[in-house]
């Protein structure tokens, strides 16, 4: 806390700025970006400096500055976002670091060279509202410089951010030459006729809405067929040795090579897992010893797999080597080994030609059809290969940055090959992403851009298991539960390996009052994926919906061991508590929840818990809102 005797309160200007997607720009090239932030902040320093402001405080990507004059202020950050736009010129477009700005005027507290209080709590908050490059200020600051300086403005709105009271308006400062003097978005008095005009366009608008709704509810998938009507049909796991693949070495000095050897490792783990007499760990769990020392004895006994693949990859110019062996893992003997010298062009039947290979080693007799094409085989070139193997990095990050460059990726692909079944289920994951961690303008959007992809990515290959399972999700999301349920059948069918698919269906069981049959369904899934968290989550719902709270509270200490800091395990370990009548312990389990995640509501549970029986619904309401989660 400040010193009493030492605070002074005045009014200053406050600029913020911070780099957009800096989390990103240091996954992708962490040099790069540490070097430009370096000169780029002498720059903004020097700006600073040169229109009689100071610099308060640069932690990490952020620059805090302080200016008598909100005028000097808003024209330095116009002079920053000029000159860094000039310097990122050389750049290409995933190498540029981009400041956002926020200028706000307020009263503020100094303590020796420390500022604190509203007026910088304001400025960094609308920073966070600017675009990359650009700039937005406060109505306070916009009510100072609207007459004293060349620019032009957009009023974006009221806004409420947090730890203020009260809504900010917020304005974006145009810099174009063209746009000076202009004033956009803010509402004029309307006389009878525009008033009419509006209302007949607020109609119109209102049922469009309602036929769009309808549209998104009816005819964006078709129900599937239902396999399994008589709920007969069971589903098992191949019967046959079980399999890890390592990711393969990247033997190659370009890290930019490390994309290539992670999408071969996955390509051959996928075309392995169509084998119908071979059970396959899933990629999520062997790719947890990426990078750490390789015992096949202790990485046999923790996924449980009989052998494991474990290979290098050097690539050479237009030419790559890919050395292979198969490993017993209770002997540690090698079983096979061999080293492939292809061209780069044969990469894609290289893939297959080595999972027929480790079959084949494994004493596993193949029958024409049952070893699958690896994925991408449409993809005519190498480099839209990298491209489709980025976006599926970018994926697996679940950020809004990442899904935002995994969509991009993506739609280039589709700009070059536009008939590809795993390229558009792929985007329809990413939009589905999307909807959960906000990149669209609406969610709406997001849920019908992921719908579109997965009817585009069936309609190309009606066998490609992992749209079904997509189509499973969505169908999931719409309260759709029995289709829901078919779709993830239907996906396990087509590849008995898809741990992803059992999670879908066991989710599906559980939201329908099924949660004993998700049980077993769920350890399947643990068995192909034993790393998986969201298949260990689901296991705990399951136990906890058929009252099995014990186990359900042991299951979800197993989640908290593997991610600590997956606060839905402690929401689950309250739950568990409070039905049990142990109030102490699910006090503490929920003020961890709002500790991790302090955003979080009924509103966000209800998103997720989508349950068939509404009564069920109602009592978990009611439980989460006696345990003290605000509405």
């Amino acid at each position: 806390m400040p010193d009493t005797q030492k605070v002074t309160r005045k009014l200053s200007a406050i600029l913020s700025a911070d780099v957009k997607g800096y989390s990103v720009l240091m996954a992708d090239d962490e040099i790069h970006t540490i070097e430009t932030l370096k000169s780029f902040r002498q720059i903004i320093s020097d700006q600073i400096e040169d229109h009689s402001g100071r610099v308060v405080d640069s932690p990490g990507d952020n620059i805090l500055a302080e200016f008598r004059s909100v005028v000097d202020a808003v024209k330095c950050a116009a002079e920053i976002q000029k000159q860094l736009k000039q310097e990122n010129e050389s750049y290409a477009d995933d190498k540029k670091v981009q400041f956002r700005i926020g200028v706000n005027i307020g009263d503020v507290i100094q303590d020796d060279d420390r500022i604190y209080g509203n007026g910088v709590n304001v400025a960094a908050r609308i920073e966070s509202l600017a675009e990359p490059g650009g700039i937005c200020v406060s109505r306070n600051a916009y009510d100072h410089v609207r007459d004293k300086l060349n620019y032009g403005y957009k009023y974006l709105g009221e806004h409420t951010v947090k730890n203020i009271k009260r809504p900010v308006r917020v304005y974006k400062v145009l810099l174009a030459p063209e746009d000076a003097g202009k004033l956009i978005g803010v509402k004029r008095k309307k006389s009878k006729f525009m008033i009419i005009i509006a209302g007949t366009t607020a109609f119109l608008l209102v049922a469009a809405g309602i036929l769009f709704g309808l549209y998104m509810k009816y005819l964006y998938l078709p129900a599937p067929q239902n396999i399994d009507s008589d709920n007969k049909i069971t589903i098992e796991l191949p019967k046959g040795p079980s399999l890890a693949v390592l990711p393969f070495d990247n033997m190659s000095k370009d890290p930019e090579q490390e994309y290539l050897c992670d999408g071969i490792t996955e390509n051959i783990i996928a075309a392995l897992s169509h084998i119908p007499h071979l059970l396959v760990i899933a990629r999520n769990s062997t790719f947890a010893y990426k990078g750490k020392p390789i015992n096949v004895q202790q990485i046999g006994e923790e996924l449980d797999a009989h052998f494991v693949i474990e290979g290098s990859i050097q690539r050479s110019d237009d030419r790559i080597r890919i050395t292979v062996q198969l490993i017993d893992t209770e002997s540690g003997h090698h079983v096979w080994s061999e080293r492939y010298d292809r061209e780069l062009k044969d990469i894609f039947k290289l893939q297959d030609e080595i999972a027929i290979a480790i079959a084949k080693a494994m004493q596993i007799q193949l029958t024409e059809g049952e070893i699958a094409k690896t994925r991408f085989e449409n993809i005519p070139d190498l480099q839209t290969y990298i491209k489709a193997l980025k976006a599926l990095e970018y994926f697996r990050q679940v950020t809004k940055e990442a899904n935002i460059l995994a969509r991009k990726e993506l739609e280039e692909i589709l700009s070059v090959v536009s008939e590809d079944s795993v390229v558009h289920a792929l985007l329809g994951f990413v939009y589905l992403q999307g909807f959960i961690v906000g990149t669209c303008e609406s969610d709406i959007i997001c849920f019908g851009k992921a719908t579109e992809a997965t009817r585009k990515a069936l309609t190309l290959d009606s066998n490609n298991s992992d749209a079904h399972n997509l189509a499973g999700l969505l169908f999931l999301m719409r309260k759709e539960h029995d289709n829901a349920i078919t779709e993830a059948k239907n996906a396990i069918m087509l590849n008995p390996n898809n741990a992803d698919a059992y999670t879908t269906l066991g989710w599906a069981l559980i939201l329908s009052d099924r949660s004993v049959e998700a049980i077993g369904v769920l350890k399947k899934a643990i068995r192909l994926n034993p790393t998986s968290v969201l298949s260990l989550s689901h296991l705990a719902l399951a136990y906890r919906n058929s009252k099995q709270y014990e186990k359900a509270i042991e299951t979800w200490e197993k989640c908290l061991k593997r991610q600590s800091d997956f606060w839905a395990a402690h929401l689950g370990l309250a739950l568990s508590y409070h039905f049990l009548g142990r109030k102490d312990e699910a006090r503490a389990a929920v003020k961890e929840v709002l500790n991790l995640n302090p955003d979080y509501s009924i509103e966000l549970f209800k998103k997720v818990a989508l349950y068939k029986n509404q009564a069920e619904l109602e009592r978990l309401v009611e439980a989460v809102r006696k345990l003290g989660i605000p509405e």
